[in-house]
Order: structure tokens, then sequence, then C-alpha cells
């Protein structure tokens, strides 16, 4: 269920390497790469490849190279993950039961179309959306800012992790009125502002970070003899002001 242009699983590091202790992160930083050392991890695992685009030339201060130096494997499991599991666990976290796929890219499920139990504004499932997921801050277009569609309730909502604003005409199709994503253009909310559809930008790490507790636990349940941890140095990099 991978994309084409995807580059999960062994990334970094042998097969052939024995593990008994990994860390679980979204991505590879150095402060990770980091914590695995001090605390003796010989992999970690994470949704995001350290390798997402062909590398020409390994510098030792980059991640992969201190990976290599250090002797640190590093496996992710990305598109297959959010086309599998993704999407079903966020609609958990956010207390929302998918009914079906949002869209499809080559044959594989995209996000996920949620009947609400009541109806809701945009504010308040923001807000709702910012509460489950522990957002410092979600954006997204209040619909009572125009008179036009002022009073609009939402009794329908999709969903997609990571980045999927671009697919919000495909929500708006299937009679949806909300996408709950991240990484959202400006030019997304003016249009779906002027659709009387409303966007919600809950960030790619807080929709994706729900990958950490799921691995862990999987992981730890399939394989007693190796620890596995989420990494304390697994945060989301941006700081806002508020």
């Amino acid at each position: 269920m991978q994309e084409s242009y995807d580059n999960s699983g062994l990334c970094v590091g042998s097969g052939k390497m024995r593990v008994t202790k990994a860390l679980v992160a979204l991505d590879v930083t150095k402060d990770i790469i980091d914590e695995a050392q001090q605390k003796g991890a010989q992999l970690i695992i994470t949704h995001h490849p350290v390798i997402f685009r062909a590398l020409k030339a390994i510098d030792p201060e980059t991640v992969v190279g201190m990976l290599l130096s250090r002797g640190i494997a590093s496996v992710s499991a990305h598109t297959n993950f959010d086309s599998s599991l993704m999407n079903d666990i966020l609609c958990r976290r956010l207390d929302l039961h998918p009914s079906e796929p949002l869209t499809e890219e080559h044959g594989v499920p995209m996000g996920c179309v949620c009947e609400l139990e009541t109806a809701i504004s945009a504010h308040d499932l923001a807000k709702a959306v910012k509460e489950k997921l522990g957002n410092t801050v979600v954006r997204y277009n209040d619909l009572d800012k125009t008179s036009r569609y002022k009073g609009g309730m939402i009794t329908k909502a999709a969903i997609c992790s990571g980045s999927g604003g671009s697919f919000w005409r495909d929500a708006l199709a299937k009679g949806c009125g909300a996408l709950i994503t991240g990484d959202v253009k400006h030019d997304v909310f003016i249009d779906a502002q002027n659709e009387g559809f409303c966007v919600i930008d809950a960030g790619h790490f807080h929709t994706e970070n729900i990958f950490c507790e799921y691995m862990r636990a999987e992981l730890s349940e399939q394989f007693k003899d190796v620890k596995f941890e989420t990494a304390e140095s697994n945060a989301d990099v941006v700081s806002y002001c508020v």
C-alpha cells in the first residue's frame, strides 16, 4: 500500500542488526539520535522516512551520517501506514466513526468520511479538535464570519492526517461540511470559505503523532524481547506565539 514516490522500510542500517531496544518517533532528528545513543537503542522507528529523496552525498553531520557513524538503524512506515491505519486511529482520537474513504489514489484509500452524532458549528468543531489532539493552535475558516453562511452547522466531516488540504473538494462532493487535516495553504481556506465549507488545520505533527503510541504498543505486544519506547525528544519543533 506504499505510494510509488515513498521510501518506507529500512532506510539506514542492516537487516541483520540485532535489536534489543528501539525508539519510536514521528521523524528522525539529531536530538532523537542523541537520545537513542544515550539509551543504547539500536533502532529508531518513524513514520516519516529519514531518506525520502535520492542522496548524492552523505555528510557525517546530517541525520543520515549520524545514524551511520553511530551504528543506529532507521525503519519507517509512511504512506502504507497512512492508507491502512493512520486515519482510523485519528478518528478514534477525535471520537468520530468513519463510514467510507474520503477518496482513493492509485487504488489506495485516502482519508475518511464521518457522520457526526450532533450538528456542530465550525468554531466548536475546531475547538474540539484542538482539545482532543492537544494542539497549541488550530487554524480554521469560521463560516460565521460571513453573513452568507452564518449559523451554518456541520453534520458530516472528512478526516485526512498529515497534509490533506488538496482533498477538500472531495470532502465537499461527499456531502461533508468540514475537513480536518494539516498543512493547509491560504488559497484552500479562501476557496473553501467561498463554498461555505470549513477546513480545520490541526497541523501535520498533531494529526500524525498518534503513530508513535500505536506503534510502540503494537510492537511491544509482538516482540517481547525488545524494549520499545516513544522517544522523549519526539516533539513538535514548531513553536507558537499565542
